[in-house]
């Protein structure tokens, strides 16, 4: 298999607004996001998630475009009011299979970034969705990447900690198996339920950083992956292995993220 990477344009990215670095022109600290009646090149929006082109389109042979979630300058799919996130989960759904769907792409590719550690450069919540002109983005991604230690299965929503992560160690899979409405409900729930778990249980609260990756699935349905995010080891970062921690241990953590998931769904019911 050749490894064809993509190629970042620096001469772009060094105009792009920063919320991450320290030094930095204090201008670039200004966020473009909450600035909405500046924005331009928009495709589509609801409420206030908006779907754009990316002014700053730093991969050569792409089409790059932002999803604003929120007017929160701080928000997070974690802090959402749970209806908020279903329209944000559903809204962003339908933007990537507009670009999917499109014909134009290779492969199109839809993430969050979270954290100052998951390689984004604006604190502002936003997802990506990315079309690939030449490249397969899916070429190293697996079916067994969405397998797992069971968590929750009704056969149309299945969730698990992954056994064969993309890089490990900790790895949660929300799988969407059928797109009726109240399915997609639950996946959104998962998805917002598995933020909460890995950035205030999962680690001790350890975990500041995720990406949130979505894969369309070989059988029709989609997987959403958290993947969270330390200092990547050598064994990812010079030979492309993934690592995954012990059976007990992922039997334990599948436990604890469907205890979690009753325990939050209770209290709101309350």
């Amino acid at each position: 298999m050749l490894n064809d990477p993509l190629v970042f344009e620096l001469s772009i990215a060094k105009g792009k607004p920063q919320s991450y670095r320290k030094k930095v022109d204090p201008k670039k600290r200004i966020c473009p996001f909450c600035d909405v009646e500046n924005l331009t090149d928009i495709y589509e929006q609801k409420e206030e998630m908006i779907w754009l082109h990316n002014k700053y389109p730093t991969l050569r042979d792409t089409t790059q475009t932002v999803l604003i979630e929120s007017s929160d300058h701080n928000g997070d799919i974690s802090t959402y009011t749970k209806e908020y996130n279903r329209k944000l989960i559903k809204f962003s759904l339908s933007c990537f299979k507009k670009m999917n769907g499109s014909g134009k792409y290779q492969s199109v590719l839809w993430y969050k970034n979270f954290g100052p550690l998951s390689g984004g450069s604006l604190i502002h919540p936003h997802m990506q969705i990315v079309g690939l002109d030449h490249e397969n983005g899916y070429k190293y991604v697996h079916p067994n990447n969405f397998e797992g230690e069971k968590v929750f299965n009704n056969e149309k929503v299945e969730v698990n900690v992954a056994t064969h992560p993309v890089q490990g160690y900790t790895e949660l899979n929300i799988n969407l198996l059928d797109e009726a409405e109240e399915n997609l409900n639950l996946w959104a729930d998962w998805i917002q339920s598995a933020a909460k778990y890995m950035l205030n249980v999962m680690y001790d609260g350890r975990c500041n950083s995720y990406n949130l990756c979505f894969y369309p699935r070989p059988d029709g349905g989609i997987c959403a992956k958290y993947i969270t995010r330390f200092a990547a080891p050598p064994y990812f970062v010079g030979y492309k292995l993934s690592q995954v921690n012990d059976e007990e241990t992922l039997e334990k953590e599948a436990k604890r993220f469907r205890e979690f998931f009753d325990s939050s769904s209770k209290s709101e019911q309350k």
